[in-house]
């Protein structure tokens, strides 16, 4: 009997397949990519027209024997990896092992149901070029920023730094942020509320927002106090009252970006995560009586196009699930962005039927969150609009103009089941009935002092909101972006926000200073633009090469010469050794600049710095974290390979160190420890107790305040906006 060979990337997603194809196919994965550019040179051939070099991915050799294996005993070949740029480099690697070209077709599974690969094995494709093209010219690019960058921060900086080309631009756009927020001054301002009551008791609070025509500012507290005295005395008149009808439309369903960014927000997941956990449903999760069944389509995705079969299947589930107003006239159709590719359907579900309560027993806690929330969302996408009843009153006392605003929902639409509310949205309220001319009563004014605030801090979400917005990056590198910087120690997360570490703004300096187009915003969108034309065959791969290679190549040259050494240079500065009374120097480190006494080895003196923006150098004077148990010196705190830990101010003649302590009580019974920060070998945080082995509690979450109400635990945790109990026989939670 003649058998069909089908190459996928994941052993899930071969599971799920061979659920539905039976034995006349040979189902073999590649477990990612098979052949890539060597890692111990450049492996690309920049005379002979950026001929890359691509060779077997270490550990692979029995992945490739299997292929080639299945590929002789096969009468018919399809390759199935995934239907995108990567996925289609895998295609062309597995078609050139194989050998059999001519014979071999492409297969794209938007979604793992036993409809969607029946009907992709039904009209087959042949492999790409142009999508090929693109990505060989993406690895290239790559590779030679890469290759190139790094080896000159080795010299000059430290060994193990590397530079990327996107990775730089989102370095550039967090360091960027926070010199905005340190040269931020704040303006105090004033509010003013006033308290006020109907003739019939009814009362509501209005704010101060105009004086006659103009926008009013409050600048000062005195200014406050004399508008307080200004209409203390003065009638109290509405104005105006205008109500107004507002429909509130839904989102579309989730592209990647927007899935990243809502998880991170509703559910606290990291963008990496949120792509490893998507990519689980989208494979296949094994499902009772159905078997493996994969639950939602293709998570890499910059389009809202939804077929319109789903559209169909939702609209008839919302009629008969929710009845007849929560469904439209007609079907609710998105608009996408000019840039997108639009090569997939939005995420959503493989089926609506397939609903959240179905699935809940089969799902861990996590995969289940993320299925629900593509679900909702994409059902809500199908749902009737809010309606809502806004009123604005206007209340006016001599020559000021106090406003409320109050909102009362008509009707819920498809906010039923899906709402995007931020942390800062605020609630709605309902006014009381009220006249246009009615006197009102004043019953207080409230002053409140206020500073403008400087911008936030990118969280991992809004990062990816401004990559995409600036056109950086696509649906399948942004997970990837935003780790590689926090990886390469360039970006600490500091209270769920990305912060710049010392070493990432001396890389960023040097960055914006010898590479200024790598790190430009404009240029970087631009090659992303390249890219995608590559692709739909309108560029030529190995000109778009070149022409960025003739550019690049002139600002390495100008880094080489001009670049200097900070790991060997040492300034003198007016400070004094209050050891040795001998002027200090400065020198630069990974973690910062610090000051070291000119009369090493002999004074072993060492003081952490600030450089200020006039470029004077002030000593940082370390906090006192303990005492030392060996010698009684002073413990202060110090970073090094894994993290934060505490060490003896008497370094080196006394090289005592203790855990990081968080100062919380470990939660077990009977156990005397503190919960200590921790870092594991892969650089990930976490914490554990200090009676480490004796006591082997451990966990991700973050320690709070408080004692657990059922237990008595010293010690409670947080996770995802609710607090809880970790001793294993309780569990208590707060929601």
């Amino acid at each position: 009997m003649a058998k069909s060979l089908l190459v996928v990337e994941s052993p899930t997603k071969m599971k799920t397949l061979s659920k539905y194809l039976g034995k006349n196919f040979i189902i073999k994965a590649t477990y990612g990519h098979i052949k890539d550019l060597p890692k111990s040179k450049l492996g690309v051939d920049i005379e002979k027209d950026f001929t890359p070099h691509f060779m077997t991915v270490k550990g692979k050799s029995k992945v490739v024997d299997e292929l080639k294996k299945a590929g002789k005993e096969a009468d018919k070949i399809y390759i199935g990896s995934d239907p995108d740029r990567e996925g289609e480099a895998i295609a062309f690697h597995v078609a050139e092992l194989i050998g059999k070209k001519k014979d071999i077709e492409r297969v794209l599974f938007h979604e793992i149901t036993k409809k969607g690969v029946l009907e992709a094995l039904k009209s087959p494709t042949k492999l790409d070029d142009a999508k090929y093209n693109a990505q060989k010219a993406r690895r290239i690019l790559d590779r030679l920023v890469g290759y190139k960058i790094s080896p000159l921060l080795w010299e000059k900086l430290s060994y193990g730094l590397s530079a990327g080309r996107v990775q730089s631009v989102s370095l550039r756009l967090i360091c960027d942020r926070e010199e905005e927020i340190e040269h931020f001054q704040k303006e105090e301002y004033w509010i003013i509320d006033v308290e006020l009551q109907l003739p019939s008791g009814d009362k509501f609070t209005a704010t101060l927002e105009r004086k006659g025509t103009e926008k009013i500012k409050v600048p000062s507290g005195k200014e406050a106090e004399k508008i307080k005295k200004t209409v203390h005395n003065e009638d109290f008149k509405i104005a105006g009252i205008e109500i107004k009808e507002k429909n509130l439309t839904p989102q579309p369903a989730f592209i990647t970006s927007r899935l990243q960014q809502e998880a991170s927000r509703v559910l606290r997941f990291s963008p990496k995560r949120t792509m490893m956990l998507a990519q689980k449903l989208y494979e296949g999760v094994e499902i009772g009586k159905e078997g493996q069944v994969g639950l939602i389509t293709y998570m890499r995705t910059d389009s809202v196009r939804v077929a319109m079969e789903a559209v169909n299947e939702a609209r008839s589930y919302i009629e008969k699930t929710f009845g007849a107003p929560y469904i439209p006239q007609k079907p609710n159709f998105f608009k996408n962005k000019k840039s997108a590719q639009d090569a997939h359907e939005a995420i959503r579900p493989a089926s609506v039927l397939m609903t959240p309560e179905k699935v809940k027993d089969y799902l861990d806690k996590d995969l289940f969150a993320l299925y629900n929330l593509i679900w909702k969302r994409f059902v809500a996408s199908q749902m009737s609009q809010e309606k809502v009843e806004a009123t604005v009153v206007s209340v006016g006392a001599k020559d000021y103009l106090f406003i409320a605003r109050g909102q009362r929902i008509l009707f819920d639409g498809f906010t039923k089941i899906y709402e995007e509310k931020t942390e800062e949205d605020e609630e709605s309220t309902m006014l009381p009935a009220m006249k246009k001319g009615q006197l009102l009563s004043l019953l207080d004014t409230i002053l409140e002092q206020r500073f403008t605030s400087p911008p936030s801090r990118y969280s991992e979400a809004t990062l990816i909101r401004t990559l995409e917005t600036k056109g950086i990056g696509r649906p399948s590198t942004y997970a990837t972006i935003v780790g590689t910087v926090q990886d390469r120690e360039y970006v600490k997360k500091e209270k769920g926000r990305l912060a710049p570490t010392p070493l990432g703004r001396t890389v960023n300096k040097l960055m914006v200073e010898f590479f200024p187009m790598i790190v430009d915003i404009g240029f970087t969108a631009s090659m992303e633009e390249m890219l995608d034309l590559i692709e739909d065959g309108k560029k030529d791969w190995i000109k778009s090469l070149q022409k960025f290679n003739n550019a690049f190549e002139k600002e390495l040259s100008v880094a080489q010469e001009s670049m200097k050494s900070l790991k060997k240079e040492e300034k003198e500065t007016d400070i004094i050794c209050d050891q040795c009374g001998k002027n200090m120097l400065l020198r630069w480190s990974k973690n910062g600049e610090y000051l070291v006494c000119s009369g090493k080895p002999e004074c072993k003196n060492k003081k952490n710095v600030k450089t200020g923006d006039d470029g004077k150098i002030s000593i940082v004077e370390q906090e006192i974290k303990g005492i030392c148990k060996k010698c009684g010196g002073n413990l202060i705190e110090k970073r090094g390979r894994f993290g934060r830990f505490f060490a003896c101010s008497n370094y080196p003649d006394c090289k005592y160190t203790e855990a990081y302590s968080l100062g919380f009580q470990c939660p077990l019974e009977e156990c005397t420890g503190k919960l200590v920060e921790k870092t594991s070998k892969k650089k990930k945080r976490f914490i554990s107790c200090s009676e480490y082995p004796k006591c082997t509690f451990a966990t991700n979450n973050e320690p709070t305040e408080g004692v657990c109400p059922l237990c008595g635990a010293t010690t409670l945790f947080s996770y995802r906006q609710n607090t809880l109990c970790l001793r294993k026989d309780c569990g208590w939670k707060s929601k």
